[in-house]
């Protein structure tokens, strides 16, 4: 099998960094932190900093050795419920495509049989010099691969929700909330999403080529935006405004009744 990135970067603009006195391109160059000397590429080489500060030197083929050649191959570990996956652990997708002729009537009957029982497959393979597992999935006529944080890579949610406090929720107000919920059911349609920034920067470049005044930003009609807790609020207040008025609505018709004796 081969992988092809189903996310495309090549839309998007991409800057140079300029020395705005000459217009010339800027180039990055590393310098030794000690004698500040520039170094050449072929001596740039990556170091693991030890706790006692020494630094252990890895040569690129020294890396490229360490890494089993098993692990260069997309090899199906196991297979799982489709929803088993926290999407947390979600990163990159990846279209899978047979290697070969030879190899598509495996690839077709491996991608039935994971729709038909409604799994996904988790597998290994060497991605950019690091062994990635990836979750893969029956995906229209093919197979998508999404590759995935490891463990350690994911922050553990109760760090940051623990200090949320617990607030307790009446029924009537869950009511209200579940209504405005449904009120604003919809579907995922990814070209309703605009990337807005990538536009504005297209049109000023644009602009700027042409020796012109950039156009001003499309104004996008939103709907009308709900404040939960804004409607939760007015709600309360209806509540509780109806309950005082059906008490003086009591009071007044028990001072008529009383007349009327």
């Amino acid at each position: 099998m081969t992988l092809h990135g189903a996310a495309s970067e090549g839309e998007r603009i991409s800057f140079h960094i300029i020395n705005r006195d000459t217009g010339h391109r800027v180039r990055r160059r590393y310098v030794d932190s000690e004698t500040g000397r520039p170094v050449e590429d072929e001596d740039i080489v990556k170091g693991y900093e030890t706790p006692d500060g020494d630094c252990v030197i890895l040569e690129p083929e020294e890396i490229k050795a360490a890494v089993p050649k098993s692990d260069k191959r997309l090899e199906m570990q196991t297979f799982i419920a489709c929803d088993d996956v926290d999407t947390t652990f979600f990163e990159r997708p990846y279209f899978v495509a047979p290697a070969d002729s030879h190899a598509a009537e495996a690839y077709a009957l491996i991608r039935e049989a994971m729709e038909e029982k409604k799994v996904a497959g988790l597998a290994r393979t060497v991605l950019f010099r690091r062994v990635r597992t990836l979750l893969l999935r029956p995906h229209e006529e093919g197979i998508i691969a999404t590759t995935l944080n490891f463990d350690y890579e994911v922050r553990d949610g109760t760090e940051i929700f623990d200090e949320i406090s617990e607030i307790r929720v009446s029924g009537e107000m869950l009511d209200l909330a579940r209504h405005i919920i449904e009120t604003k059911m919809g579907q995922f349609d990814p070209s309703e999403f605009e990337d807005r920034y990538e536009q504005a920067v297209a049109e000023l470049v644009k602009a700027k080529l042409a020796g012109r005044k950039p156009k001003k930003p499309r104004k996008i009609e939103t709907g009308k935006v709900t404040d939960l807790m804004e409607a939760l609020r007015r709600s309360a207040g209806a509540g509780a405004g109806a309950k005082r008025g059906k008490t003086k609505a009591t009071g007044r018709e028990a001072g008529q009744r009383r007349k009327a004796g």
